[in-house]
């Protein structure tokens, strides 16, 4: 019996997928729910097992856009698993035929060098002053080399010098995770009022409680205590003092949401990838940072799914990792709203009267204009600002140890 392999739907909406890699070959013997090739959506990277055992017959190549429901390869079950390792084709070798011998190419006599070769005549040497050419740059067709008039006339300045090294190019094929990426980020500029505000903010507290609490923290958690739960906390108190920025537009109406399921930005190997923490407002510090990270280390794997990509209210991007100082995110649409976090540097500031050296890091708020004005973006920047600076009072209650179960 020969089975029909079709391509499953890897979400909703989704219609087409793309063949990234094919992990056998044609006339391979594959078992059952083995991995057999990965392929591409508009959303992630995902495995497609083998529905039964037998000798598989590849139908489509790797780059090619199949429809969901297409058949990709067929497997004829019916087939007995090979013993041992596949034999030879046992063709014979054709003997190797013999080329003929070329012959060698006649040595060109050497042209006659003297003094005046590469030596311009006057007028041509007049020319190539004009035009700022060094002559011996330019080859003479004069007798004995000489520059000539003609020559010179007819030179051309160099508009860049080789430097005799690789100036290959490749072209590759643009996957289509990354082309829907492309598609979404030029909408989210020619179809939203994007608008960014920037403020910056003193790390000295946060840094002075990671320092206190992180080794505690995880030894009884198993996580680290990093910045990223710090940040989702002050935004989620911040989307609660300004909810507009927990809103998006569909059509002439406004949604605005009482949860926030926050969307981080997370690269992986197919490209950006933005796994979303649901209910991030019922989490703790512990519970944000377990989140985090299972859902980075899915996507790095390319284990993540469409559903957990799927939503969002409102995202956080960090550029800060690759040494990114200063940035203008691009709204995650449908929603209003994301957090540009930067690299934490140690800069001079004003405290008390006094300059003081603090670890600083530059936000961006890039949010859309439609539906949060410059009042309610500046506020909510200023809002997570003050709580980073201020962690132990606006986002703990007080009491450190509670808020980090320690």
């Amino acid at each position: 019996m020969v089975l029909e392999m079709k391509v499953p739907s890897p979400g909703e909406s989704i219609t087409e997928v793309e063949i990234a890699d094919w992990l056998v070959e044609d006339g391979d013997y594959v078992e059952k729910d083995q991995a057999i090739a990965e392929v591409d959506s508009d959303k992630a990277t995902l495995e497609l097992p083998a529905e039964e055992s037998g000798i598989i017959t590849l139908k489509a190549e790797v780059g090619d856009a199949v429809a969901v429901g297409e058949v990709v390869c067929l497997i004829d079950t019916s087939a007995e698993k090979p013993e041992g390792s596949s034999s030879s084709s046992g063709k014979k070798e054709e003997p190797k035929k013999e080329e003929p011998k070329k012959e060698a190419p006649k040595k060109e006599e050497p042209k006659k060098e003297s003094y005046a070769s590469g030596t311009p005549s006057p007028a041509a040497k007049k020319i190539l002053d004009e035009k700022g050419i060094e002559p011996s740059s330019v080859s003479g067709s004069g007798k004995d080399g000489r520059i000539t008039k003609d020559d010179a006339v007819k030179a051309k300045p160099a508009m860049g010098t080789p430097t005799g090294g690789n100036r290959g190019e490749s072209r590759s094929k643009l996957s289509m995770l990354r082309r829907k990426v492309a598609e979404r980020l030029v909408s989210a500029k020619n179809e939203t009022a994007m608008l960014t505000t920037f403020n910056e903010v003193d790390m000295s507290a946060i840094f002075e409680l990671r320092k206190e609490y992180k080794e505690q923290f995880k030894e009884k958690h198993g996580v680290s205590l990093g910045f990223m739960s710090f940040f989702t906390k002050a935004v989620i108190r911040a989307l609660e003092m300004y909810p507009s920025v927990n809103s998006m537009i569909d059509g002439k109406e406004m949604i605005t949401y009482e949860f926030c399921d926050i969307s981080i930005a997370v690269s992986g190997p197919k490209g950006l990838m933005v796994p979303v923490i649901r209910n991030a407002e019922n989490l703790t510090f512990r519970g944000i940072e377990s989140e985090v990270k299972r859902l980075a280390i899915r996507a790095r794997e390319g284990e993540i799914t469409v559903d957990e990509m799927t939503g969002g209210t409102f995202t956080i991007t960090n550029g800060g990792v690759f040494g990114s100082m200063l940035s203008t995110p691009i709204i995650n649409p449908p929603q209003s709203g994301i957090l540009g976090m930067h690299n934490i540097v140690e800069r001079a500031i004003v405290r008390d009267g006094a300059i003081a050296i603090a670890p600083v890091m530059y936000v961006a708020l890039s949010y859309d204009h439609r539906i949060i004005d410059g009042k309610e973006s500046v506020g909510f920047l200023v809002a997570v600002k003050e709580a980073l600076e201020s962690p132990e009072e606006l986002l703990m209650d007080g009491n450190v140890k509670k808020a980090l179960e320690l």
